[in-house]
């Protein structure tokens, strides 16, 4: 059964069930991952017992099983269809943080944690916080500079460092 507004249409965005396929799918990728992981360490069972694949590899077949029951469930139960999991606009709340989130991720890899965490926060505070650029800019600095003297001085745990850090020889 569709769901409604008060006027009689009908609300727009991802149905449950398409969603719960859409993470079983994600589900059944880990668990052949974590198959093919163990089958690669090994997944049998040695002359001294277990191998270090060896539990993984069930592990990673009862996720897919149970991945593939969501998906048996979702089409072709009796409960299947019908419910709007996340309206239109709700989804678009959601990517406007999610979206971002992955780009943070990715320039992780290229800039540096501290560069990207600067980034991220000044991004974040002018596009949804809206403070000005000044504040913004100055909030990010401060929390990386903040997150590199408590990490990489005094707890002496390094974090990835990009360009920057290292032409300023950190």
């Amino acid at each position: 059964m569709r769901q409604r507004k008060k006027d009689g249409s009908r609300v727009g965005g991802l149905s449950t069930g398409t969603v719960e396929v859409i993470v079983a799918a994600v589900l059944f990728g880990v668990g052949l991952v974590v198959i093919r992981d163990s089958q690669r360490l090994g997944a049998g069972w040695g002359s001294d017992g277990p191998q270090s694949g060896y539990f993984p590899y069930y592990i990673g077949l009862l996720i897919c099983f149970s991945a593939s029951a969501t998906t048996c469930q979702a089409l072709f139960g009796r409960l299947r269809g019908g419910n709007v999991f996340v309206e239109g606009k709700q989804l678009k709340q959601i990517l406007a943080v999610l979206a971002p989130a992955a780009v943070y991720v990715g320039l992780i890899h290229l800039l540096g944690v501290y560069v990207s965490s600067a980034f991220y926060i000044a991004f974040f505070m002018t596009w949804l916080g809206r403070y000005s650029v000044a504040k913004a800019v100055a909030a990010g600095v401060s929390v990386s500079v903040i997150l590199f003297l408590m990490f990489e001085k005094w707890f002496a745990v390094p974090l990835p460092k990009g360009p920057i850090e290292r032409v300023l020889g950190l």
